[in-house]
């Protein structure tokens, strides 16, 4: 079966889907990132910015087993939102000057941009 098939069958799991996988390398590389934070952030924006990252697949995760679209969207939404709020804590982060977030920004855009296209797709 060609890739192209592969991605127009339905997900079985949440890990089939694509902006779960980029939403949980997204983590991954933050989780790295944070690890270099001063130790006077940790529970300040190394928690912050963990906790809305992690919140990005996590919300992915308890959509995708809901029954109706509705309540689907209403945690794609949330997911979405906790993007929202990764980017403002990487724009904090840079600003303080503990991170070059380049890679980083770049990644939660693409995530952000996944998250509205799926939501888009369950609300139709």
């Amino acid at each position: 079966m060609s890739q192209l098939q592969k991605q127009t069958e339905p997900a079985r799991s949440y890990r089939d889907l694509i902006v779960w996988q980029k939403a949980h390398a997204y983590v991954l590389n933050v989780y790295k990132a944070t690890k270099r934070f001063p130790a006077d952030e940790r529970f300040g924006l190394t928690s912050q910015l963990r906790r809305a990252s992690a919140s990005i697949p996590a919300n992915i995760t308890e959509g995708f087993v809901k029954r109706t679209k509705q309540d689907k969207a209403r945690y794609i939404d949330i997911a979405h939102g906790s993007a929202q709020e990764c980017s403002y804590f990487l724009l904090l982060a840079k600003d303080l000057g503990y991170l070059k977030t380049d890679r980083l920004a770049n990644a939660i855009e693409e995530v952000s941009r996944l998250i509205g296209g799926y939501l888009k797709g369950l609300r139709r």
